[in-house]
């Protein structure tokens, strides 16, 4: 099945590129609202399940004894632009675990933000695993081992007991297994699970209602979507689409990007879970597509529909500040 055109890539009033892809919407009884192309097509969801990655931190009772609030729950599902606040907060949670830098097993990135890069450089500083944009992630997994007494080395591992707990949590919450057939690397060096949109599209109307996944689970899963929901900024950071999206929804809305055009979203007082792939992997589509599906979607609120439709339609603007074209929504997604 080809997937359909979604989205459209404009100048000088022509249409310059076009990218094709699958989106799915589903309540958390299993009804689909919305299916656009090959919804049971298996894709790796990358970053945007870092939410239900984190349940085993707050199932545990790790995120409570090292008292840990909202930005911290946050940062623990983001793909942050590893500016100051990123880092400075991952080191705090390592540091409550007894720990520093040196324990997480994610790689060491430059800052993912260009502004947070040229701060660093210019201040002579080196980038270390806490600038990764998985770092929170990490430290969650670190500091759930160090609460169960668990030895955190090699927690990267799939056989390690977080990554079997992180698996677990998965295939409860989307009902998808998580096959070694299914199974690759991710760019953080944890084990990725392909899964069919369809099955990710449940799994986060699940964690917004908490339909099927048991009482305590329910409410690991709706402090972590209102934490994200909340600190925005901390999932993402400045001028990131995450963190555009979830200030315009004021709480009401939840969104989570992965690598290679994947998007994840939720909208509690609807039910409703969001999941998609841009086809070509191109983040930017994806994120026309995810601001244009939630524009649809919360219609009722004519106010938030049109500030998610204007994201959904960036403008592409030159080096000299000129107006060349833009993005927009295409097709059944129009």
């Amino acid at each position: 099945m080809t997937n359909p055109v979604l989205v459209e890539v404009t100048r000088g009033g022509l249409v310059e590129s076009r990218h094709r892809g699958a989106v799915c919407v589903r309540d958390a009884d299993g009804g689909t609202v919305l299916a656009l192309g090959d919804i049971e097509r298996p894709v790796f969801p990358r970053s945007a399940i870092k939410v239900i990655q984190a349940l085993p931190l707050v199932e545990s009772g790790a995120a409570d004894a090292l008292g840990f609030g909202d930005r911290e729950l946050a940062l623990a599902c983001a793909s942050h632009s590893g500016e100051p606040e990123h880092a400075a907060l991952a080191r705090s949670m390592l540091e409550r675990a007894g720990l520093d830098g040196g324990a997480l097993e994610c790689g060491t990135q430059w800052p993912m933000g260009e502004a947070a890069t040229r701060q660093l450089a210019r201040e002579g500083g080196q980038p270390s695993a806490l600038h990764n944009n998985c770092s929170g992630k990490h430290a969650g997994f670190v500091c759930t081992c160090v609460h169960r007494g668990v030895d955190p080395r090699g927690y990267v591992g799939r056989d390690h007991a977080a990554q079997k707990a992180v698996r677990e949590a998965m295939e409860s919450v989307t009902g998808a297994p998580h096959a070694e057939d299914a199974c690759g690397t991710d760019g953080c060096s944890i084990p990725t699970y392909a899964i069919r949109l369809d099955a990710l599209a449940l799994g986060f109307s699940r964690m917004a209602t908490g339909v099927g996944l048991g009482a305590e689970r329910a409410k690991a899963a709706h402090r972590l979507v209102t934490a994200c929901m909340a600190e925005p900024f901390m999932v993402a950071g400045t001028d990131r689409m995450d963190t555009k999206i979830m200030k315009e929804g004021g709480g009401r809305v939840f969104v989570k990007t992965g690598a290679e055009g994947v998007y994840c979203a939720a909208i509690p007082e609807l039910g409703l879970g969001i999941a998609l792939k841009c086809d070509d992997g191109a983040s930017r589509a994806a994120e026309v597509m995810v601001a244009a599906v939630l524009a649809r979607l919360m219609q009722s609120d004519a106010d938030l529909s049109e500030k998610l439709s204007r994201l959904a339609r960036p403008e592409l603007v030159n080096w000299n500040g000129i107006s060349v074209g833009g993005l927009r929504p295409a097709g059944d997604l129009a």
